[in-house]
């Protein structure tokens, strides 16, 4: 049951809505019952799979461009594509970062970043961040 929580707690932390799945991660990092591996896989995993609701919604939310109360105006978005451009899809290796790791896959949907590359560039960089929490941890 803890590695469903911690699903769902990685994937909801992920998306727009303002949660950690950290302490929860580390909570259940001292339960001896429990592989590391698989915490640190299912963290990562679920915690990609709610970046990738935020990278289907950039490219859904595009279609609403010309509306008025579109969030991101015309020269946002040119700015938002050339600071994406300037430094590369390899930024996406900073999704998980707090502030900006969410609008940054926001904003790879709306650019029409390829999904295959978004992922896998995601699920590293998460990764690397769930492993290293719990090697600090032990």
């Amino acid at each position: 049951m803890e590695y469903l929580y911690l699903a769902l707690t990685a994937f909801l932390s992920a998306t727009l809505l303002p949660m950690g799945s950290e302490a929860l991660l580390l909570l259940y990092a001292n339960d001896t019952n429990l592989s590391l591996i698989g915490l640190a896989v299912v963290a990562s995993l679920f915690n990609t799979f709610g970046s990738c609701v935020n990278w289907w919604l950039g490219g859904y939310l595009e279609h609403f461009q010309e509306k008025k109360w579109f969030p991101v105006s015309q020269e946002q978005l040119n700015k938002a594509q050339i600071r994406f451009n300037k430094y590369g899809r390899a930024s996406l290796l900073f999704a998980w970062l707090p502030i900006i790791g969410d609008p940054l896959c926001f904003v790879a949907g709306l650019l029409k970043v390829n999904f295959v590359s978004f992922f896998v560039l995601v699920l590293i960089g998460k990764s690397l961040r769930y492993s290293m929490l719990l090697f600090l941890v032990i």
